[in-house]
């Protein structure tokens, strides 16, 4: 009896279930070669050596028709990667990354919220449901917030809902150890309308603005933010647009001014 080889990225060492693919021949296939719906149709029960590239050329071509079988492959590796990271995973969620879009978004979320997605690839998953901005459930966001790995927490941050039992976690988030955690925890609090991340996010308007940091601005501006905001807009091309928007949503004179004179200089 031949030994069976064991799957080096699994923590239980067990292979991961296998069927033949549909077309049930032994050539290998070429993602490039293959139209979309060949694409589609190979991804869910490729070989482990063409699972990855099939998924790459899924999300390099954007093919929306792809995001169900690519849930198909995670769930193909659900349980495994306890350890290490699993490729077919990773280029799974790298591909729905890039696909994008709501259906995306809704399969990243329940991906991570039904633990297809463990260990290490649990990491990748939560900054695509960032990306994404995937909706997860209020108990799995807990869970993730209190997760050792501090990028773990800052992404599940940008993942958090305007829900009552998540704010004191947030809070104390605003004063974790880890500098992105922090960023991402006040960025989240602003977002709930929350007046006491205003502090924390005007230092970071004026020191080191970002778009994430701009966003969640307008639900808890003063005044004084409402000038770094103009500023921005004059001084920050890279950031203007992000800016201007702010400065639109903001219910407040000194705002509904700025926004008029930098109109009024672009229309001279």
């Amino acid at each position: 009896m031949r030994e069976q080889q064991l799957d080096l990225f699994s923590a239980t060492g067990i292979p991961p279930e296998r069927r033949p693919r549909p077309d049930s021949g032994s050539e290998e296939i070429v993602a490039a070669d293959l139209d979309d719906a060949a694409l589609v149709a190979a991804i869910p029960w490729a070989s482990l050596a063409e699972a990855p590239a099939l998924a790459a050329e899924a999300g390099r071509r954007g093919v929306v028709a792809a995001v169900p079988a690519l849930e198909q492959l995670c769930r193909r590796f659900a349980g495994f990667g306890l350890e290490r990271a699993v490729p077919e995973q990773v280029a799974a969620l790298d591909a729905l990354a890039l696909i994008g879009g709501s259906e995306s978004a809704q399969t990243v979320g329940r991906l991570i919220a039904k633990d297809i997605i463990q260990g290490p690839t649990r990491k990748v998953a939560v900054a695509v449901a960032a990306q994404l901005k995937s909706a997860l459930p209020v108990e799995t966001v807990l869970t993730l917030l209190r997760d050792a790995d501090p990028k773990v927490r800052a992404d599940t941050c940008r993942c958090a809902g305007p829900w009552p039992a998540i704010l004191q976690v947030l809070l104390d988030l605003a004063d974790d150890g880890d500098s992105d955690v922090r960023v991402a925890a006040a960025c989240a609090l602003g977002r709930m309308g929350r007046h006491e991340a205003r502090p924390a996010l005007g230092r970071l308007l004026r020191d080191a603005p970002s778009i994430e940091i701009i966003d969640a601005i307008p639900a808890i501006a003063d005044e004084d933010c409402i000038i770094l905001l103009g500023r921005i807009v004059r001084t920050q091309p890279g950031l203007a647009g992000a800016a201007r928007d702010a400065l639109e949503m903001i219910d407040h004179p000194r705002a509904w001014q700025i926004v008029a004179a930098i109109t009024a200089g672009r229309d001279e």
